[in-house]
């Protein structure tokens, strides 16, 4: 089960095959179909240069939820309670 809440974009009303992922209310990354290479590409406004690719939508938006975990871990440091 995933942490992220993923919401499909839209314009106008037309849904887009473009889906942006919450934490809570923070918006981590986004997944989104890329036509012309037939893949769907992630990336996260968290980082400015992480991104990827998967060849389905759930793939993406499961490599975008392991790079996530992953980049998260850096800062565990600040949150553990001191003892």
């Amino acid at each position: 089960m995933s942490h992220i809440d993923w919401r499909q974009d839209s314009v106008a009303n037309v849904p887009l095959n473009r889906h942006i992922g919450y934490v809570g209310p923070i918006e981590v990354g986004a997944v989104q179909y890329d036509g012309s290479n037939k893949f769907w590409i992630w990336s996260s406004p968290l980082q400015e240069d992480a991104w990827g690719y998967g060849p389905t939508e759930n793939a993406a938006k499961q490599a975008m939820e392991l790079w996530l975990a992953s980049w998260l871990e850096h800062f565990r440091i600040f949150f553990r309670a001191e003892t």
